[in-house]
C-alpha cells in the first residue's frame, strides 16, 4: 500500500481587491467569496476550503477542528491605504452566530509602513451614544468623535468587537483576524462605497445595537488566557518574543528572529507565520534527513520537491501555514532584523454555534 502523503508548510496565492481609497490583498482566506489557493508542492491549486474538507484535523489540529469544524479559523490580509477607507465595525462571536450563522471577529492591525498623513481611527475619544453616532455617520463628521492614532511601523493595535475603525493617509497594515465577512459599513465619508467591499445587508442601522459607545481604551496585549511559551516551542520561551494578543479565538506573538529556532511539538494546533520585516527560511526535515538550521540544502531544485527536506522562503508580507501534523521544523533568518508574527487559536470547548457541515452563506439582500 502506498504510504500516505504528509502535509507540509503551505504558502498561498494572494487575491487582490482595489478600491478608491487603496485596497486589500487576501494573503490567506477561507471565506467562501475569497478562497486562497495553495501555491507550491503536490497540493498546488487546491483551495484552503478543499484542504479543510479533505484533511480536516490534520490541517488545524484535533481541538481546533472540534471547535470550528471545516472552517479555517483565521484570515490574513494586507491593507494598503492611500486615502480614507470607509469606517467599519464587526460583531462578537455570539452576535454574529445568532444573527448570521457566522463567526464574529477579533482582529489585530500590525503597521508595516506609515507615510504622509497616516492615521488610524479606533473607537471613540469620549463616551457617546447611538443617536450621535448615527447622525455623524450620515453627515460624514464622525471622525470628530473618533479616537485617532498616529501609526508607526511595528505598532500593534488590537481591535475588539464593537469598535468602529478605519485607516487614512498613506499606511500599510497587516490584519490578522477571525475568518468572517462580518464587517459592517458605518460611513463612507461622503464618497460612494465600492459595491464589492461590503455586503449591502450589513448596514449602519444593523450595527447600532452592538457598537461599543464608551471611550476607547487600548486593550492589553496579553488580555485573556495565555501560555508561558510559544505553541510550537520545545518548552522554553522564544527569546525576545512578545505576546500581542492572547484570546481563545486569536493568539498572536511577535518573534524577533535573530538566530535559528528549532521547533518540536505534539500534533497541533496549526501555526501561521507572517513575515513583517526581513526574510526567513522555514526548514522541514523529512524522515531520514536532518538538515541543520541555518544550513542551505545543496542543489537548485524546487523547494517543495527535494526528497531530503523542505525549505519554504518567507519574505516580508508573506505568510506560511504550518499544518498541525508537522511536528518539527526550524525557522532560520536569511536577513538581518527579521521579525515574524506567529498566529493560532486556542479554543476552550466545542462551539455550539458552529455546524461543521454547513456551507458559509451571507444573508439575502431583502
Amino acid at each position: 500500500m502506498e504510504e500516505e502523503k504528509k502535509l507540509y508548510p503551505l504558502k498561498f496565492c494572494s487575491l487582490q481587491d482595489d478600491y478608491p481609497w487603496g485596497g486589500e490583498t487576501f494573503v490567506l482566506a477561507d471565506l467562501g467569496y475569497r478562497d486562497s489557493l495553495v501555491r507550491e508542492g503536490w497540493l498546488a491549486g487546491n483551495s484552503l476550503s478543499e484542504l479543510m474538507d479533505t484533511y480536516l484535523d490534520r490541517v488545524v489540529g484535533d481541538g481546533v477542528y472540534e471547535f470550528y469544524g471545516r472552517q479555517f479559523p483565521l484570515c490574513v490580509r494586507l491593507i494598503r491605504c492611500r486615502g480614507r477607507m470607509p469606517l467599519r465595525v464587526h460583531p462578537d462571536d455570539e452576535t454574529a452566530a445568532q444573527r448570521y450563522d457566522f463567526l464574529g471577529k477579533e482582529k489585530l492591525w500590525y503597521v508595516l509602513r506609515a507615510g504622509a498623513g497616516a492615521r488610524l481611527m479606533a473607537g471613540f475619544r469620549r463616551d457617546t451614544d447611538a443617536s450621535e453616532v448615527y447622525a455623524k455617520c450620515l453627515d460624514g463628521s464622525v471622525e470628530d468623535i473618533l479616537n485617532v492614532v498616529a501609526p508607526h511601523p511595528g505598532q500593534a493595535l488590537r481591535i475588539p468587537a464593537g469598535t468602529p475603525h478605519a485607516a487614512a493617509g498613506d499606511v500599510e497594515i497587516l490584519e490578522i483576524g477571525e475568518s468572517s465577512p462580518m464587517d459592517f459599513c458605518l460611513c463612507g465619508w461622503g464618497e460612494e462605497v465600492h459595491p464589492d467591499e461590503f455586503d449591502p445587508a450589513l448596514t449602519l442601522v444593523d450595527a447600532l445595537d452592538f457598537i461599543d459607545y464608551r471611550q476607547f481604551q487600548a486593550k492589553s496585549a496579553a488580555s485573556g488566557r495565555t501560555r508561558p511559551v510559544a505553541p510550537g516551542s520545545t518548552g522554553d520561551p522564544v527569546p525576545g518574543a512578545e505576546l500581542l494578543v492572547a484570546l481563545p479565538q486569536l493568539r498572536v506573538e511577535r518573534i524577533p528572529l535573530v538566530a535559528a529556532l528549532q521547533f518540536s511539538r505534539e500534533l497541533g494546533p496549526f501555526l501561521l507565520y507572517s513575515c513583517v520585516r526581513g526574510a526567513a527560511s522555514l526548514q522541514l526535515s523529512l524522515p531520514g534527513s536532518a538538515p541543520s538550521p541555518g544550513t542551505s540544502r545543496p542543489g537548485g531544485g524546487s523547494p517543495l520537491s527535494d526528497d531530503r527536506g523542505l525549505d519554504v522562503t518567507l519574505r516580508a508580507g508573506e505568510t506560511v501555514l504550518v499544518p498541525a501534523e508537522v511536528a518539527s521544523f526550524a525557522l532560520v533568518p536569511t536577513e538581518r532584523d527579521t521579525v515574524l508574527l506567529e498566529s493560532t487559536v486556542v479554543p476552550d470547548d466545542t462551539d455550539p454555534y458552529i455546524n461543521p457541515a454547513a456551507a458559509p452563506t451571507l444573508p439575502d439582500d431583502d
